[in-house]
Parts: structure tokens; sequence; C-alpha cells
């Protein structure tokens, strides 16, 4: 088994995760991530560990609502209660970035 993960896991994972990494980061996160994964390898390898519970905390028995369309809100409306908004979109704050300013 390889100790480290290659250049490009390293820069694959980055981007699934929309982070900037340079090339110092990338040898160090090679190895980290590695580790990292061997680590989830080993719960795995616990006794009573069921990867099919570890999914979600409730049952998959969850009762939901039957989807129902209705009438269409007027724009003009919704937009009264957004605290911001351009046109007739809402503005929302940035909770993931690429790393550039937006």
């Amino acid at each position: 088994m390889k100790d480290q993960l290659t250049k490009e896991e390293v820069l694959h994972v980055a981007h699934l995760a929309r982070i900037k990494i340079d090339e110092e980061e990338i040898e160090k996160y090679q190895v980290e991530l590695k580790k990292l994964l061997n680590d989830v390898d080993k719960i795995k390898e616990v006794e009573g560990y069921d990867e099919e519970r570890m999914i979600a905390p409730w049952s998959k028995d969850t009762i939901a609502r039957e989807d129902k369309s209705g009438e269409m809100l007027n724009p003009k409306e919704v937009l009264k209660n957004a605290p911001r908004h351009s046109g007739n979109y809402i503005e929302v704050p940035i909770v993931i970035s690429d790393g550039e300013e937006a």
C-alpha cells in the first residue's frame, strides 16, 4: 500500500473542496490525506461497524408529506421579505468560495 496520494488525487480533493493549494501544500496533503483515509479504513474494521446505519441518525421509514403544486408567488411580494435583492433575485451571503475575492 502506498504511503501517499498522487498529486492528481490531492488536486482533485482540493477542487471538490473549492480550495486553492500551492505546491508545498500539495506535498503535505499527499501524506496527510492518506493518513486520514487509513484512519477511516481502521474505523471500518471495528466490530459492529455498519455503514448503512452510519448514514443518518434517523430511520429509513421517515414519512414525508406528498408534494402538491400551488399558486405561484408574486415576485414583488417575495422580495419584500428579503433583506437584500437585486432585480428579481434575492442576494445571499457567500458561504463557499473558490478562494478568490468576489
